[in-house]
């Protein structure tokens, strides 16, 4: 392969040109925002998917203080002289990203705020400096810079920037404001929704009515609701996945990766990248995750063999997937087994959300899921109704996350449940009962129709999580590795499971004898015998739902 400069991790775009990181260019979106000519635009977008990035190449072009013709050289919008003439540097801009804001009450969190805008302040100094700010302003700024004002000029804090940095310079002001959301959502999380809701409005209000403002251009993950939070506003327009006309620049293209992957010598990939990261649809528009597909390439600089990921699970505890799974009733559960088969749901979608209700209903729950990425528009699909949408998983990589969250919520469930029964079933030989119940808990579970023995495996593993036993897996015993060994010590006995599985209905019995002729011919309970008073041996042939267990007690 080609080496290339992979950036991950990096949404500085001065850094990433001045450094000679690999870009793909997006430089578009410049002339895009002014063609629109909306005063506001609010664009939303799953996180992961290049707004910060986006932001910070609007900041480089746009602002007063700096000279970007180095940095955009050779890039699309550089091409256009007359636009870069009118444009490039030529407006007072004002960077502020929230998306760092949290904290588990209402006062750490606005502190971290407090000090987000002390540090913009920070870049302004010189304004202390200058004749034509009132003495009363000055005071005013100074308070915020030391991270002390007063409630109400800290929600009038961005008003007084545009007012300020407009009569310094004498040209109205462009503000870029990324993940607004941010500290709502985590204030939803931690129970101090109202508190940080009333002070956002407050600092929204730069946007309402502002003789000082140019445009502004916000980005987030969901397009809260007006009325929550942009009240009176009318002068803005959404850029949503749903209905968009700025899709091909957060993501990559078909075209893009295509690219990507010819200047790195490694179109061999092509298919295993589309698996894995491909398949959102964003109005018309079908995108790659970019940061999956940034972080695979960079892996593959190193290690030509390496394996796709789940890199969205390394950077999210994917917890939306979570608290869904736990609210699921039987509508919710047949649903989710649907999407994991790889089929499609009709639903109502609802962008204009409001956190506080976003757990209010079923619908609210599959917007999120949708508006957050974990699923996408299913295309081609006939007899839509009006108003509803298709929905599907988007690629490998979420189905995989929803595979591992269904593993680890039916494990943390199987701990809370009265597994006497089972226990007593399975140290007692008792083959029929080991059966019984065992086909009680799957009806209990949330499968995903792929059906294949690493979910029965992670199925029998989690039954015997926090009961007190020792559980091995896969470990090598006899002439090969069987499933799962279980052992109760205290007792000197263990029990030996082989688990197979079968998409015929009819095929159980005969699944299931073989997993016991393959626990015989290949030995695996051979070892225990002189150790343990007691070895049970259960083959067990899985099929959607249903299970057969048969034994043999050595």
């Amino acid at each position: 392969m080609n080496k290339l400069n992979i950036p991950v991790g990096i949404s500085d775009f001065a850094k990433i040109r001045e450094e000679k990181y690999y870009y793909i260019d997006k430089t578009g979106l410049i002339a895009d925002l002014i063609d629109k000519s909306a005063e506001v635009t609010l664009i939303t977008r799953p996180r992961r998917f290049g707004k910060t990035l986006g932001m910070s190449m609007l900041y480089e072009f746009f602002d007063i203080r700096k000279n970007s013709r180095e940095i955009f050289a050779g890039l699309e919008i550089a091409g256009d002289a007359i636009f870069c003439d009118n444009w490039m540097n030529k407006f007072p801009t004002v960077f502020v990203s929230f998306r760092n804001v949290d904290g588990l009450d209402f006062d750490s969190a606005y502190d971290m705020m407090t000090v987000v805008i002390a540090n913009l302040f920070k870049e302004h100094l010189y304004l202390l400096d200058s004749d034509s700010i009132s003495e009363f302003d000055k005071d005013i700024v100074r308070s915020i810079v030391r991270a002390e004002p007063s409630a109400k000029n800290f929600k009038n804090s961005l008003l007084l920037l545009t007012r300020l940095l407009h009569q310094y310079y004498g040209r109205p002001v462009i503000l870029l404001m990324d993940e607004y959301d941010v500290p709502v959502a985590k204030a939803n999380s931690h129970g101090y929704y109202k508190e940080m809701l009333d002070v956002m409005k407050g600092l929204m209000q730069v946007m309402k009515d502002n003789a000082s403002l140019k445009f502004a251009v916000i980005t987030g993950c969901l397009r809260i609701a007006k009325e929550s939070i942009f009240t009176g506003m009318n002068n803005f327009v959404s850029d949503t996945i749903t209905d968009s006309r700025l899709n091909e620049y957060f993501g990559f293209t078909q075209a893009e990766v295509d690219k990507l992957l010819s200047d790195a010598d490694a179109v061999r990939y092509a298919d295993t990248v589309r698996e894995w990261y491909d398949g959102y649809h964003f109005g018309a528009y079908d995108i790659y995750c970019p940061w999956d597909v940034m972080n695979y390439m960079l892996e593959l600089q190193y290690n030509k063999d390496a394996k796709p990921a789940s890199y969205w699970k390394n950077t999210s505890d994917n917890a939306v997937i979570r608290s869904f799974i736990d609210f699921a009733g039987g509508s919710i559960t047949h649903k989710l087994e649907q999407l994991m088969a790889g089929e499609f749901i009709v639903q109502h979608i609802d962008e204009y959300l409001t956190y506080d209700y976003l757990n209010s209903s079923e619908d609210n729950l599959w917007s999120v899921l949708y508006l957050t990425g974990y699923l996408t528009v299913a295309r081609d699909c006939k007899d839509i109704p009006d108003n509803m949408t298709a929905l599907m998983i988007p690629n490998r990589e979420i189905k995989d996350i929803f595979e591992t969250t269904v593993i680890k919520w039916f494990n943390d469930l199987t701990a809370k449940w009265d597994r006497s029964a089972l226990f007593d079933a399975i140290w007692s030989g008792n083959s029929e009962a080991v059966s019984a119940e065992m086909n009680r808990l799957l009806r209990r579970t949330i499968s995903y129709h792929d059906y294949k023995e690493d979910f029965y495996h992670a199925f029998l593993a989690g039954i015997f999580t926090g009961a007190g036993y020792m559980v091995e897996s896969n470990k090598e015993h006899g002439e090969g590795r069987s499933d799962i060994v279980v052992y109760d010590l205290a007792n000197a006995r263990v029990a030996v499971f082989e688990a197979k599985y079968t998409r015929i209905f009819e095929n159980l019995q005969a699944e299931c004898d073989r997993a016991l002729a393959q626990i015989d011919s290949r030995m695996y309970a051979k070892e225990f015998e002189e150790d343990y008073d007691e070895v049970f041996c259960y083959g067990i042939s899985f099929f959607k739902k249903r299970c057969v267990v048969k034994n043999i007690r050595l």
